[in-house]
């Protein structure tokens, strides 16, 4: 049994010194995600905290140690989605200042703003999928776990979005291309 699973079995046995070591591997990517659905250092603290209180007396509810990364995520999720229900509506922060905020490289190009925007507007089941695959860098199968859906649901909310994606972007860059196509013949 590795380390980690010993501390999810340690923690679910009321060990708290274990929880607290499996909560600090996780708090950074946790914290940028409730950042990301919140856009408020302040908020995205008391998001995160209130993930931690669910997650630590949930925490005999979860039966497979393994999962512990994915069913954190889910539940800061949901924390982040019913802390915006009960705020404001769901606007999600620009990349430039997520990336400011991770300190990763800035990202300024106008289709990647453009790109942003057009991924704000989608319904949500598809933009969760997009953000957790391509932000977060989740796989299918961590996806459905977080979500608790069937890897053919992600799949098909990644495709869908991407569909939806390249028809809100159509007009702007894949017409422009076309065009700079036709004038090279």
């Amino acid at each position: 049994m590795n380390n980690h699973k010993v501390l999810v079995e340690l923690a679910k046995n009321g060990d708290g010194d274990a929880f607290y070591e499996l909560i600090e591997k996780e708090q950074d990517k946790l914290y940028r995600i409730a950042y990301v659905y919140v856009q408020n250092e302040n908020d995205a603290i008391d998001v995160f905290q209130q993930a931690v209180v669910k997650a630590y007396e949930g925490l005999h509810q979860l039966k497979q140690a393994h999962y512990f990364s994915t069913w954190l995520t889910r539940i800061v999720i949901n924390c982040s989605m019913t802390y915006i229900e009960k705020r404001k509506p769901l606007h999600l922060m620009e990349p430039n200042l997520l990336n400011e905020f991770t300190n990763a490289a800035p990202i300024q190009t106008e289709e990647q703003l453009d790109l942003w925007d057009a991924l704000c507007l989608l319904e949500e089941k598809y933009k969760t999928a997009l953000l957790l695959r391509f932000y977060q860098d989740y796989s299918v199968k961590q996806i459905a776990t977080i979500l608790q859906c069937p890897e053919g649901t992600v799949k098909t909310n990644i495709r869908r979005g991407l569909q939806a994606l390249r028809q809100r972007l159509k007009g702007a860059y894949i017409d422009e291309w076309t065009k700079s196509i036709e004038r090279n013949d």
